[in-house]
């Protein structure tokens, strides 16, 4: 890299203030400088790299399309710097943990286990995030996720926590004791389904599961198994979480799918953990060894 090429660092954080604030007066607060001086490093920014990258013909200046491309440069170039400075003084780990799972798998395996992790980590603030919806991971946002799957996810590393296959469950009274072989014959039950992308819509769409004569009730994951208990349909889950259930003769296996290396995965970015992910990926990993 040539250095001597790059515009003076300050008139790059003015800029880059100015971007996200939209007024000098707001970049000016931001920085600790008045706006004229914000203005003032604008212009020397233009001249050094040539550019028009402010329209100063409204009564506002916005960014010309040149000024949009600058700017989305250095949103990731100083969101890479910001990290790399909290990293070193500690700023990065005194943030919470955020942790983005389905609202199934919180509902049914993570909270009931959860008091253990903060009993052994007062320290560590967490944000449980219960969304169907698979999220990006990043520096100042997600920091881990669980996914339902095979893994290999492109660049994540992932760790499988446990296998466990999907299974379509449904009560005693509500689908007897008549053996059912065929998916279709399936569909004179009503049906339960999580709201989303979860792991049984996945599921469903894989074995073009579409004809439900009976209906179709969409619940939030904490709900889905509730309601397969109470009988108000069939539901595919995940087998560990229905285990018991099945054991009790609460639900009874209706279809189970077997083989590969389906079920809950440890995601998270490439590259060296802050303390406190490290330590909930730990914890993951022990809990995970136990039924």
């Amino acid at each position: 890299m040539d250095w001597r090429s790059l515009p003076p660092l300050s008139a790059l954080r003015a800029f880059a203030a100015f971007a996200e604030k939209g007024n000098v007066i707001g970049a000016g607060d931001a920085l600790g400088v008045s706006h004229a001086a914000v203005s003032q490093q604008l212009r020397v920014l233009e001249t050094h790299l040539n550019a028009s990258l402010l329209d100063r013909s409204g009564r506002a200046m916005r960014l010309t399309s040149e000024g949009e491309q600058l700017a989305r440069a250095l949103r990731g170039g100083f969101a890479l710097m910001g990290e790399g400075v909290a990293a070193l003084t500690g700023a990065r780990d005194a943030r919470p943990l955020h942790i983005s799972v389905t609202p199934t798998f919180a509902a049914s395996w993570l909270m009931p286990r959860l008091a253990g992790f903060r009993a052994a980590h007062p320290q560590i603030d967490l944000m449980i995030d219960p969304t169907p919806e698979v999220v990006s991971l990043g520096p100042d946002g997600i920091d881990l996720a669980i996914r339902f799957g095979t893994g290999n996810w492109p660049d994540l590393d992932d760790t499988l926590l446990w296998e466990s296959t999907m299974v379509v469950v449904g009560a005693p009274a509500l689908v007897g004791d008549a053996p059912y072989t065929d998916l279709d014959a399936l569909a004179q039950f009503p049906w339960m389904e999580e709201f989303g992308n979860s792991e049984s819509t996945s599921w469903l769409e894989k074995h073009g599961v579409t004809r439900r004569a009976a209906g179709m009730l969409r619940v939030p994951g904490n709900l889905l198994v509730d309601g397969a208990r109470d009988g108000q349909g069939i539901a595919v889950t995940v087998r560990r979480f229905v285990q018991r259930d099945i054991e009790a003769g609460r639900l009874r296996v209706l279809h189970e799918e077997k083989g590969g290396r389906t079920g809950y995965h440890i995601v998270t970015r490439k590259g060296v953990m802050r303390p406190p992910l490290k330590a909930f990926v730990t914890w993951l990993k022990r809990e995970g060894r136990n039924p």
